[in-house]
């Protein structure tokens, strides 16, 4: 009978004497006087090898089995070691890397390490940044789907622009126009009118020309509405379990990627520090016809967050409504300001959020206020005449919130295969 794989993790606990079978990529060959050890890596973690000295042993990044003896040594990572080893490449032997992986941190630029993306994110550092993404997206659906959500999934293809005048990728649907979509909007709109509350996981596209290390012409967005709402502020504290939620998770199920790559993973307060835009220009001494928050002023705000609340959240509300998607709702005592809202985490705009407008009448004024056309609005605007309820909703980038929660100086460290200006591969 085959002998059960036992993974990189596991072999510290198995019991010594006993036969093993491992499967992984040969990370690190060592050869010695008097003996060789071959350094396996699986999903797990790492486990050594020890084998006779000139054993020939295949290249680093070969995949491989490794049928052993379970033996204590406390030199071994974990305390255990397989000896009397048969090791068996799983296929080609690998070619050279252009980095060694072997090395505890990648010493390479940013070009290298997205060139070989395919290789570099197999480094255990890399491979961890992947693990608080995977876990913070099990938290954003594990705590709205206990909070009675629906998951859904809209087109990506969609006949006009999100937001009028806005950057997209044109594309050719059968001879007419398409475009990618920039968002979900519309789509999770319309879905609170059949499931009251949604979210979606999926690929945004923003054919902005923007060159900076925290904008992508591709993301993962995390998109959330929910109906019945009395306004923005509700919206608000939803997204302040749902980033709760998020924290939980990666402190559960990414426990070694934190202790790997050394996080101070923030602490979501029950009550995140929260502005008005009027009171967040006057507090950072900006002018008061400022029509959003430049970089600075996020910065300038994460700051006062953490030294007068000890919080790396805050949250700035009210903004012009002039300066807001056409379907953010007014603020019914000062129409001048809307009910949207951003999160700042460590002084970066992280989610965008607002009460939506609900009624075709709004709709078509608003659209007419700002000089938009209603047909290429249409289809959109006419669900708006059947019952959608007041509602509201937000969108979180994710590789944003694993830049900052990493401390990443560019937002393509912790994307897996970036899209940006200038790189359409691998």
């Amino acid at each position: 009978m085959k002998v059960p794989r036992t993974t990189a993790h596991a072999l510290p606990t198995t019991a010594p004497g006993s036969r093993v079978r491992l499967q992984g990529w040969v990370h690190r060959r060592r050869e010695l006087a008097t003996v060789s050890f071959l350094v396996l890596r699986d999903r797990t973690g790492l486990a050594q090898a020890v084998f006779a000295p000139g054993t020939p042993l295949p290249p680093e990044e070969t995949p491989v089995e490794v049928v052993g003896t379970a033996t204590a040594n406390a030199q071994a990572p974990g305390g255990v070691e397989v000896t009397s080893p048969v090791v068996t490449a799983l296929g080609d032997p690998a070619d050279t890397p252009a980095v060694e992986l072997w090395r505890p941190r990648l010493d390479t630029g940013l070009p290298t390490l997205l060139d070989h993306a395919a290789t570099t994110w197999r480094h255990p550092r890399q491979r961890a940044v992947w693990e608080l993404a995977a876990a913070s997206l099990h938290g954003f659906r594990s705590t709205l789907d206990a909070s009675g959500f629906t998951e859904v999934h809209t087109p990506k293809l969609v006949e006009s622009a999100t937001e009028s005048g806005a950057n997209v990728f044109e594309v050719d649907y059968f001879g007419r126009p398409a475009y990618l979509a920039q968002s979900p909007q519309f789509y999770k709109q319309v879905l609170v009118g059949v499931f009251e509350r949604v979210y979606e996981v999926g690929p945004v596209f923003r054919a902005e020309p923007h060159d900076t290390v925290r904008h992508l012409a591709q993301y993962v967005s995390l998109d959330v509405e929910l109906g019945f709402v009395e306004d923005h502020v509700e919206v608000i504290a939803c997204l302040r379990d749902t980033v709760a939620g998020m924290v939980e998770a990666v402190h559960e199920r990414a426990g070694r990627a934190v202790e790997l790559l050394g996080l101070d993973v923030p602490v979501v307060p029950e009550v995140v520090p929260t502005l008005h835009f009027r009171e967040a220009l006057a507090l950072i001494g900006a002018p008061e016809d400022e029509p959003d928050l430049a970089p600075e002023h996020e910065r300038a705000l994460g700051a006062w967050g953490r030294e007068e609340h000890g919080s790396d959240f805050v949250v700035v509300h009210g903004y012009p409504t002039a300066h807001r998607a056409f379907y953010s709702h007014p603020d019914p005592e000062n129409p001048r300001w809307s009910r949207s809202f951003d999160l700042l985490f460590r002084g970066l705009e992280l989610v965008s959020g607002a009460q939506r407008l609900h009624r075709y009448d709004d709709y078509v004024a608003a659209l007419a206020a700002r000089g938009y056309p209603l047909a290429p609005y249409a289809s959109y605007v006419e669900a708006f005449r059947r019952g959608i309820p007041p509602h509201g909703g937000f969108a979180i980038g994710l590789e944003r919130w694993v830049a900052r929660l990493t401390g990443a100086a560019n937002i393509r460290e912790v994307t897996l295969f970036p899209r940006d200006l200038h790189r359409l591969a691998p």
